[in-house]
């Protein structure tokens, strides 16, 4: 009798778990894309590559930079597989042939400098080849120039100086505390300036109520600057979660974290699915152009980075969520990705390079959220 009733104990808890199984949701039954799979998917980028001029044709110059960071994040989760593509080659490359676009990866845009800032930066994290360092820092210092006291502060988005935008600022702000933390001898000049970046920001009115950051700022003919209500896209969510991460490692001060969790958290409600699948900000999916097609990667990938230092569950499911439509969904039989995550692959007339290297991002992302 004990036995018989042990035996039906075991079969209602089995009964039970597979009731749960069945009710849980959707995320504890997903699988982000595995380790080969993600290697296929970075081969696929390389599809695009042009040696020629160092940069990926189908998409941008400063989109370009974008494709090297993710390229770079990849290699710094999965160096092994990533040695079959020679990574640090694409980058050595890229570094001589892109300049000829632009020379020393300057021109009229502060937020496209940025990239090429950033992506540098990252080149370094992974090669500790100091040339690349060294020109993350000489694009620093131009943007610099863009600073001034118009609205209080803050850089322009362009050398034109007709608009106050948070991208630039953000970027500002993310090149200079990632300096603060790679260099020592200026830590304390570039924390300074990534700190003063923050105050200016957190105080400009681009941070809306909801936590989300609008497109820029409107100056008033009495010089009053205001929040212009524009999109709250993706990536401007992104890359204040970057930024902020940097500045705490830079200045030990991670009460700025608070922050970056607030805005992730209201993107991840205000600009997702019934799926909890990202999708860009005033549904221009799938014709987000050019630019706005690799905006969400871009947000994944400072998510990614939050996650590393204020670990969340609702980061981590999200981003392995989105992994798995991206290679499930958003898939074509050569294994690119188009810019609707929940599919199909050529929405919009893609995939692109910019499109392919946006779901890369999360792709990457969930190989590091993994791996904790």
């Amino acid at each position: 009798m004990v036995v018989f009733r042990g035996a039906i104990r075991w079969a209602s808890l089995a009964y039970l778990a597979i009731c749960f199984a069945l009710a849980a949701p959707n995320h504890l039954a997903s699988r982000a894309p595995s380790a080969d799979d993600t290697l296929a998917a970075a081969k696929a980028l390389q599809g695009w590559y042009n040696p020629s001029t160092g940069l990926w044709d189908s998409t941008n110059w400063w989109n370009s930079a974008n494709c090297l960071t993710v390229l770079a994040d990849w290699s710094l989760v999965d160096l092994l597989r990533s040695q079959s593509l020679d990574v640090p080659g694409i980058i050595a490359n890229t570094f001589q042939n892109a300049q000829r676009s632009f020379a020393a990866f300057l021109n009229d845009f502060y937020d496209d400098e940025g990239w090429w800032a950033l992506a540098l930066i990252r080149a370094w994290d992974l090669t500790r080849h100091g040339p690349y360092l060294d020109m993350a820092e000489h694009i620093f210092r131009d943007m610099q120039g863009g600073v001034d006291d118009t609205c209080g502060g803050g850089i322009w988005w362009s050398k034109y100086r007709d608009y106050k935008n948070a991208i630039a600022n953000e970027l500002h702000l993310s090149v200079a505390a990632s300096l603060a933390n790679r260099v020592p001898a200026r830590k304390g000049e570039y924390a300074g300036i990534a700190s003063q970046a923050w105050a200016w920001f957190q105080a400009s009115g681009m941070i809306n109520e909801n936590g989300l950051v609008n497109d820029g700022l409107d100056i008033l003919p009495d010089g009053r600057c205001v929040n212009n209500g524009r999109p709250t896209w993706t990536y401007n969510q992104g890359v204040l979660l970057g930024g902020l991460v940097e500045l705490a490692a830079a200045t030990g001060d991670r009460s700025v974290l608070d922050q970056a969790v607030r805005t992730a958290k209201a993107a991840l409600q205000a600009l997702t699915d019934d799926e909890g699948i990202l999708r860009e900000a005033t549904g221009c999916e799938p014709h987000c152009g050019t630019d706005g097609s690799q905006f969400k990667g871009i947000f994944m990938r400072n998510l990614a980075s939050l996650h590393r230092v204020a670990p969340n569950e609702e980061f981590r499911v999200a981003i392995l969520r989105n992994a798995d439509s991206v290679w499930t969904k958003n898939r074509n039989d050569k294994n690119q990705f188009g810019i609707s995550w929940s599919g199909p692959p050529d929405a919009g007339g893609g995939p692109t390079a910019g499109t392919h290297s946006s779901a890369l991002d999360v792709v990457v992302a969930a190989r590091a959220v993994q791996r904790r």
